[in-house]
C-alpha cells in the first residue's frame, strides 16, 4: 500500500503494522510533517507521469466486508461439549431431590379399609346431628317429627328444648281499666294458654291501642321478664297446655284510645 505526504508530496510504501500503530497517522521522513495516510492510501501507484495521488474523502461510514480470505478452525464447540459431558457426570453423582421421586401408593389392608369406612360414617352422623340441631325449631314444629322425638325422649329420659310456635299461644282473657292509685295510668290484664303439644319459651307481648278509626295511637312490647317475676318459671318456659296471667301498668294515652290488640312475638 502507498500513501503521500500532504506537505512535500513524497510517496511512501506503507506497511499494515505502521498504520495500526498510529491509527492511520504517520510522520514524513523528509519534511517532518504529520499527515493522515488514509486520505491517499492506495494499493497500487497510478501510471506515469503523476505528481500526486488521488485523495479520498473520509465519511466515517463503516464498510461491510463480504469476501473472506480465510476462516481459522475454532475449538469452541469442543470445549462446550467437554463442559456439558463433565456437568452431566457431576449431575449423575448427585442424589435426586425427594419431591421429584415417584411416590409409591400406600398399601391399604382390609383393616385400614374398614377404618376409613367407619370414620366416614361417624363424620356423616356428626354432620347430620349438627344440621338437625341447627334446624331443631323447624323440625320439631312438624307433628310426625315431634311425635318421634317425644317417644325417643321418653325412653332416653331426656327433655325436649323449648320450641317457639306463637300461633299456638291463644289469648283467653283480657281487660283494660284505669289504675286505682296512679293518675293517668292503665292496668292491662290478660291470660294466655299454650295449645301446642310441647313447651315453648314465654313470648314477647305486643299491645297496640287505637282510636275508633283504627288508627294506632300507642304501641308497647313487653319482654317475658317484664311481666313474669318467677325466674324458675321463666327458665322452664310455658309448658304444653299450660296457662299464664300477666298484669301490665302503662301510661294512659287519652280518651281517643278505645280499642286494643294483643300479639305474641
Amino acid at each position: 500500500m502507498y500513501a503521500q505526504c500532504s506537505e512535500c508530496l513524497t510517496i511512501y510504501k506503507v506497511r499494515a503494522d505502521a498504520l495500526v500503530q498510529g491509527r492511520g497517522r504517520v510522520r514524513c521522513g523528509s519534511c517532518g510533517a504529520e499527515f493522515d495516510t488514509l486520505a491517499t492510501l492506495t494499493d497500487e501507484l497510478p501510471p506515469e507521469p503523476y505528481t500526486t495521488l488521488k485523495r479520498r474523502s473520509i465519511s466515517g461510514t463503516l464498510v461491510q466486508l463480504n469476501m473472506p480470505a480465510a476462516r481459522p478452525q475454532s475449538q469452541q464447540r469442543e470445549l462446550f461439549v467437554e463442559f456439558d459431558e463433565a456437568k452431566a457426570k457431576r449431575d449423575t453423582n448427585q442424589p435426586t431431590p425427594a419431591f421429584t421421586r415417584p411416590r409409591r401408593p400406600l398399601a391399604l389392608g382390609p383393616s385400614a379399609g374398614w377404618g376409613w369406612l367407619a370414620g366416614s360414617a361417624l363424620l356423616l352422623l356428626v354432620l347430620a346431628a349438627q344440621l338437625a340441631w341447627a334446624s331443631r325449631e323447624r323440625l320439631l314444629a312438624e307433628p310426625k317429627v315431634l311425635a318421634f322425638v317425644m317417644a325417643a325422649c321418653e325412653r332416653l329420659a331426656c327433655s325436649l328444648p323449648a320450641v317457639p310456635d306463637r300461633s299456638r299461644i291463644v289469648l283467653t282473657a283480657r281487660d283494660v281499666r284505669p289504675h286505682p292509685s296512679v293518675a293517668n295510668a292503665l292496668i292491662i290484664s290478660a291470660s294466655m294458654i299454650n295449645q301446642a303439644p310441647f313447651g315453648q319459651p314465654y313470648p314477647t307481648v305486643e299491645i297496640t291501642l287505637s282510636d275508633v278509626n283504627e288508627r294506632r295511637i300507642a304501641l308497647r312490647r313487653f319482654a317475658p321478664e317484664e311481666y313474669l317475676s318467677d325466674l324458675r318459671a321463666l327458665a322452664a318456659g310455658l309448658p304444653a297446655g299450660g296457662s299464664a296471667s300477666l298484669s301490665l301498668e302503662v301510661e294512659d294515652p287519652g280518651k281517643d284510645a278505645v280499642a286494643f290488640e294483643f300479639r305474641f312475638l
